[in-house]
C-alpha cells in the first residue's frame, strides 16, 4: 500500500513556479531533483507546520506514507510529543481520517511491516542515527518480522514521502551518509523544514528571521551585555577549544590583542611554541608562549609559560580565573534580576517565568566526589548566594514574604546533564561527558525533559532556573524561557541563533494559552559582548545560515506585491515590473549593481521623499514597506535601555481626558448578520466570472550545453507555445467535501453554489484548479458579508476599561523607540515604526491637540477576526470652537496579501465598534490617517 504520483515533471515544475511566484521566490530553472525547502525561523511552529502538511496531502492527493527524519534522540522525542498533544485536534480538523504514528525501533521491526501495508495514514518517526550507517544499522538487515526482507525493502516499495527536520544536520557533511540514507528510501518527495538550511533546493516558502521578529510571531530579543572595560594591564589568555585535525595540534585561544581602535579581547588558533607577544602586538605578553597542547578528549588542556610559571588551562579557564569568576558573578546577579522582575510583573497572569543557563564546564555546577557523592560547583554556590542576597533586597523582600530566602535559593535551580556510569577502583563514580544527543545517557535526559515540559510550567512546581552545558541544544526549548545566560564564550562556537532558539517561542499561561501580548514577550540574553557587536555577529550569523543578506535588494522582492484583486484571485506585480522597478532605483543609484542599498534611499525613506514611477503609485505604500524591511536589519534591543514609563499624573486627572476617555472606554458586543441567500447569490456570481480553467499543459524548452574547463553550462535557446495535455481518466475528488474543508460551510450551499455556477465542466477539465479558484472566489465573498454584516452593541455601564489601567498596567519600552510628550498619558510615547514616531510629533506640535495617548495593548476591540488594537485617542480642538473625540488608526501592513486584507478586516470591525459608541456621542470619531495634517483634514470635510 503505497503512494502514487503521476504528474509529468514538466506539469510539477509549473506548479512549483507558480507557489514561487506567490511567495515572492526565485523560480527554479529545472526540476532537478524532488526535494522542497521550507524555511521557518526557530520557534514558529515548524513541526506542526509539516505533520499537518502531511495530513493535508493525505486529503488532497490520498498520500499515505510519510517518514519523518531527525537529527537527534530531542527531536525525536519533541515530534513524538506533538503528535501525543494534537491527535484531538487533527482529527477534528480531518473529519476523524485515522493516523497511526511510532518512533522507529530497530527491535521492534513489526512496526515497518505494518507501515507498509496497512491502508492508514502512516507516520514513522526516525533518527538519521538509526538509518545512516548500512554495514551496521538492522533497517538494512533482514529479519523474519518483516517476511524475510530487509526493511528497508518494505519502506523502499512505498514510495514514502520523506520530511526533513533540520536537514542541515541531517545530510551528513562532506561525506553525506544522511543525505545517502534518505535516498536510499526511494521518496516520492523529500520536504526539508529548518530555519538554517545549508543546501537550498528548490525553496516553497520562507518565513526568515526578519518576518518572523516583525510579525511578532516570536519573543523580541533584548540583550544585557556584561562588558570589562579598560583591565588589559596582565597578560589574559582563556582556553576556547582544542583541535586535532590531521595530526596537527592547536588550540583556539583569547587573548587581548592591539588594534587600531585599542586593545581588544580577539580570537586567535596558537600551536605549541608560539610567542603570544607576536600574536597579540601587545608588551605585557613579553616572554609569554604556548607550551604543549593535549587534545585527548575530556583531558584537554593549554599550556601557558610565563617567566618563572606555568599555567595548565582546561577548557573555559582562563589565566586570570578570579577575574573572569568574578564576570560571571556579576552576569548570574543580573540574570536573577531579570527574572525577578519579570516574575513579579508576569504572575498575576498566570505566566511561569523560567531562565536558562549554558555552562562551559558542567563540573563548575556539579562535582561528585570520589565516593560519587554530588557536591555543588562554583556556579551552584554563586548562584545561591547571589539569590539569597537579592531575595532581602528592599526591593524585592515583600514579593518573598515569609519564605525563607535560603530555602528558596536551594529549590529554584537545577542542572540537566547526561551522565555516564563508570566503575573507578570499586566504587561506581558519576563521571560527566560531553552530550551530543545520541547516547542512552542522552535518551534516559532528554526523556525526562520531555515528558516533564508541562509540569515545568506549572506556577507550582519550584525549579525556575536551568543549568545546561550541551543537553539543551536543538530539540529542546520552552516557550517560558524569559532569560538566556551564556557563561560561556558563545562568540568561539558560532552558536548566537542557536543559543537564543532555546527562548524564542511565544509564552502560555498556565492553561496552556499562546500569549502574544509584545509587552510580554521579550527574551532577555545576558552576553559578555557589547549589545552592538552581539547583534552585528547575530545578523551575520543569520546571513551565513539562511542566505538573507541583509541590507541588499533584489527585484523578486517586489514580485509578490499585488496590484489588484479579481474574483477573489490576487493579481501581482510579478517578476517582469519587478525587475523594472529595481532597474529604476539602480539608475538612480539608491542601489548598486549588486543591489547593496546606499546611503541615499535610507535618507529618503527617513525623508519621506522617494520618488517612485507613476505606474507603481498605487502600489507605493507596499514598495515602501519592502525597502523599509531591506534596507534595516534585525532589531536587537538593548536590555540597559529598558525603561518603565510613568503616566503623566497631570494629563492623567485633566478633565479633558477625563472627557476623552469616558467616550471611548466602553466594551461592545457583536453580531453579525447577514442574508445566505444573498451570499451564495454573490459567490455563484464570482465562480461565474472567475478566470477560465485550463487544462494541463505541456511546455518544450530548448537549451544548449557549453563544455569548458570550468565544467557544463546551460543557456535557453527558445520555447515553445504550451501544449494541452489529455490526463486521461481522472479519479474525480469529492468537491463538495473538498470545498466544505476548506470554507466551512455547508454542503448544501455549497451545491447551489456550483450548480447556479454552471462551471461543472471546468471542474472535469482539471478538478484540483478548479477547487482552487472555487475556494478564492467564495472566501472572497465571505469576508465581505462578514464584514458588510456585523454589528456592533454596547454592553453595559459596569463594562469598560478603566482609567486606572494606566497605572496598574506597567509599560516598558526602549530609549531608541521613545519620544518625551507633554500631552500624551504617559510621560514617553512609545513607538514601533516611523509612521507612530512622526505621528506622536505632529500631535505634540500642533496647538489643535489638546491631549492624546497611545492605547496600550491591554485596550482591545473584539472582532470574528481576532482582538483589534487601535492606535491612538486624539482630543482636538477645531476652529470653529468644537470639541472632537478621535480614535485614529495609523497603521500600515506590509505583510502578505492575506495579513493585509485581514488588517483591513479588522480596522472596518474597529469603525464600526467606535460608531456603536458614538450614537450617543456625534463628537467621537474614528479616523485611519498617517499623518496629523491627514486627520484633521478628513476631520473638517467629515
Amino acid at each position: 500500500m503505497g503512494n502514487q504520483l503521476t504528474l509529468p515533471d514538466e506539469l510539477i515544475l509549473d506548479n512549483l513556479h507558480t507557489i514561487q511566484r506567490r511567495n515572492g521566490l526565485q523560480l527554479s530553472e529545472s526540476l532537478s531533483s524532488s526535494d522542497f525547502t521550507v524555511e521557518m525561523e526557530t520557534g514558529t511552529g515548524k513541526t506542526y507546520v509539516y505533520l499537518r502538511t502531511a495530513l493535508e496531502l493525505n486529503r488532497r492527493y490520498g498520500f499515505t506514507k510519510f517518514v519523518i527524519v531527525v537529527p537527534s534522540i530531542a527531536i525525536k522525542e519533541g515530534v513524538y510529543k506533538t503528535l501525543q498533544m494534537t491527535r484531538d485536534h487533527f482529527l477534528s480538523l480531518y473529519s476523524g481520517n485515522p493516523f497511526e504514528y511510532f518512533l522507529y525501533d530497530s527491535k521492534n521491526l513489526g512496526q515497518v511491516r505494518n507501515f507498509a501495508t496497512s491502508s492508514r495514514i502512516q507516520l514513522m518517526i526516525v533518527t538519521v542515527g538509526a538509518i545512516n550507517k548500512p554495514d551496521i544499522n538492522n533497517l538494512y538487515k533482514e529479519s523474519e518480522k518483516t517476511g524475510g526482507l530487509a526493511p528497508i525493502e518494505l519502506v523502499r516499495s512505498t514510495l514514502p514521502i520523506v520530511i526533513v527536520d533540520e536537514p542541515q544536520s541531517v545530510d551528513g557533511g562532506l561525506h553525506g551518509r544522511g543525505k545517502q540514507a534518505l535516498a536510499d528510501m526511494n521518496p516520492l518527495c523529500t520536504l526539508r523544514y529548518s530555519a538554517t538550511h545549508v543546501h537550498h533546493h528548490h525553496m516553497v516558502y520562507r518565513l526568515d528571521a526578519i518576518d518572523a521578529y516583525e510579525r511578532k510571531l516570536v519573543k523580541q530579543i533584548e540583550i544585557a551585555s556584561a562588558m570589562v572595560k579598560d583591565a588589559h594591564n596582565k597578560p589574559f589568555v582563556q582556553v576556547v577549544s582544542v583541535n586535532n585535525n590531521q595530526s596537527v595540534i592547536s588550540a583556539k585561544v583569547r587573548i587581548d590583542v592591539e588594534t587600531a581602535s585599542g586593545v581588544r579581547r580577539r580570537m586567535k588558533t596558537v600551536q605549541d611554541g608560539d610567542s603570544l607577544e607576536s600574536l597579540s602586538g601587545r608588551s605585557v605578553y613579553r616572554d609569554c608562549w604556548v607550551g604543549e597542547i593535549r587534545a585527548e578528549r575530556g583531558n584537554e588542556f593549554v599550556e601557558v609559560r610565563e617567566p618563572g610559571l606555568e599555567h595548565f588551562l582546561r577548557l573555559g579557564q582562563a589565566t586570570d580565573e578570579v577575574d573572569l569568576i568574578g564576570l560571571q558573578r556579576q552576569m548570574i546577579r543580573r540574570t536573577i534580576r531579570e527574572h525577578l522582575d519579570k516574575e513579579r510583573r508576569l504572575h498575576s497572569q498566570g505566566i511561569k517565568v523560567l531562565s536558562l543557563f549554558f555552562v562551559d564546564a558542567v563540573n563548575r555546577y556539579r562535582e561528585y566526589d570520589s565516593e560519587g557523592n554530588s557536591t555543588k560547583g562554583i556556579y551552584a554556590r554563586i548562584f545561591e548566594e547571589e539569590y539569597e542576597r537579592i531575595a532581602r533586597h528592599p526591593d524585592y523582600s515583600d514579593w518573598f514574604g515569609d519564605v525563607d530566602p535560603g530555602d528558596a535559593s536551594r529549590n529554584v535551580h537545577a542542572g540537566y546533564f547526561s551522565i555516564d556510569r563508570k566503575r573507578i577502583a570499586g566504587a561506581t563514580v558519576e563521571v560527566f561527558k560531553d552530550t551530543r544527543g545520541k547516547s542512552k545517557a542522552d535518551e534516559d535526559t532528554y526523556n525526562l525533559i520531555m515528558r516533564d515540559k508541562e509540569r515545568l510550567l506549572s506556577l507550582e512546581t519550584p525549579l525556575k532556573f536551568i543549568f545546561s552545558h550541551s543537553a539543551l541544544r536543538e530539540g529542546w526549548d520552552n516557550p517560558n524561557v524569559f532569560q538566556i545566560c551564556a557563561l560561556r564564550d558563545i562568540r568561539s562556537e558560532q552558536e548566537r541563533r542557536q543559543t537564543i532558539g532555546r527562548g524564542l517561542r511565544l509564552c502560555v499561561d498556565q492553561t496552556g494559552d499562546r500569549i502574544r501580548d509584545v509587552n510580554v514577550n521579550t527574551l532577555t540574553v545576558i552576553a559578555t559582548e557589547s549589545y552592538e557587536e552581539y547583534a552585528e555577529n547575530l545578523q551575520r550569523e543569520i546571513e551565513s545560515d539562511t542566505g538573507v543578506r541583509f541590507g541588499f535588494l533584489e527585484a523578486h522582492h517586489f514580485a509578490v506585491i499585488p496590484i489588484s484583486s479579481q474574483d477573489g484571485r490576487t493579481i501581482v506585480l510579478g517578476q517582469e515590473q519587478a525587475q523594472v522597478l529595481w532597474d529604476y532605483l539602480k539608475d538612480r543609484d539608491y542601489i548598486d549593481a549588486e543591489g547593496r542599498i546606499q546611503e541615499s534611499l535610507r535618507s529618503a525613506l527617513r525623508d519621506d521623499t522617494l520618488i517612485l514611477p507613476s505606474r507603481f503609485t498605487v502600489q507605493r505604500e507596499l514598495v515602501i514597506g519592502v525597502l523599509l524591511k531591506r534596507a534595516g536589519g534585525l532589531e536587537i534591543k538593548n536590555a540597559d535601555e529598558r525603561k518603565s514609563v510613568r503616566p503623566r499624573q497631570a494629563v492623567l486627572d485633566s478633565a479633558e481626558f477625563r472627557a476623552l476617555w469616558d467616550r471611548i472606554k466602553h466594551k461592545t458586543i457583536y453580531r453579525v448578520n447577514f442574508d445566505n441567500d444573498r451570499l451564495l447569490s454573490q459567490c455563484i456570481q464570482a465562480l461565474q466570472q472567475a478566470p477560465m480553467v485550463p487544462k494541463p499543459q505541456l511546455l518544450w524548452r530548448k537549451a544548449g550545453i557549453a563544455v569548458s574547463q570550468a565544467g557544463l553550462e546551460t543557456s535557453e535557446i527558445s520555447t515553445a507555445a504550451p501544449i494541452s495535455l489529455d490526463e486521461g481518466a481522472v479519479e474525480l475528488p469529492d468537491v463538495l467535501t473538498e470545498l466544505q474543508h476548506r470554507t466551512d460551510l455547508t454542503r448544501r450551499s455549497i451545491q447551489r453554489i456550483l450548480s447556479g455556477s454552471e462551471r461543472l465542466d471546468d471542474f472535469i477539465r482539471n478538478p484540483q484548479r478548479f477547487i482552487e479558484l472555487a475556494t478564492q472566489a467564495i472566501d472572497a465573498c465571505k469576508r465581505s458579508a462578514l464584514v458588510d454584516g456585523i454589528k456592533y452593541q454596547r454592553l453595559g455601564d459596569e463594562f469598560y476599561y478603566a482609567q486606572t489601567l494606566f497605572q496598574d498596567k506597567e509599560l516598558t519600552g526602549y530609549l531608541k523607540n521613545m519620544i518625551r510628550s507633554q500631552k500624551s498619558v504617559y510621560e514617553q510615547v512609545v513607538y514601533e515604526s516611523q509612521t507612530e514616531s512622526k505621528f506622536a510629533s505632529e500631535l505634540e506640535a500642533n496647538t489643535a491637540v489638546k491631549v492624546y495617548a497611545k492605547l496600550p495593548g491591554w485596550f482591545k476591540v473584539p472582532t470574528p477576526l481576532g482582538s483589534y488594537n487601535p492606535d491612538w485617542a486624539v482630543l482636538v480642538d477645531s476652529d470653529e470652537g468644537e470639541r472632537l473625540y478621535l480614535v485614529v488608526e495609523t497603521k500600515g501592513s506590509v505583510d502578505s496579501d492575506n495579513l493585509r486584507q485581514t488588517e483591513e478586516s479588522k480596522i472596518a470591525c474597529g469603525r464600526a465598534h467606535f460608531n456603536a459608541l458614538r450614537d450617543a456621542d456625534s463628537s467621537t470619531r474614528y479616523e485611519v490617517a498617517t499623518s496629523v495634517d491627514e486627520l484633521l483634514a478628513a476631520v473638517a470635510i467629515d
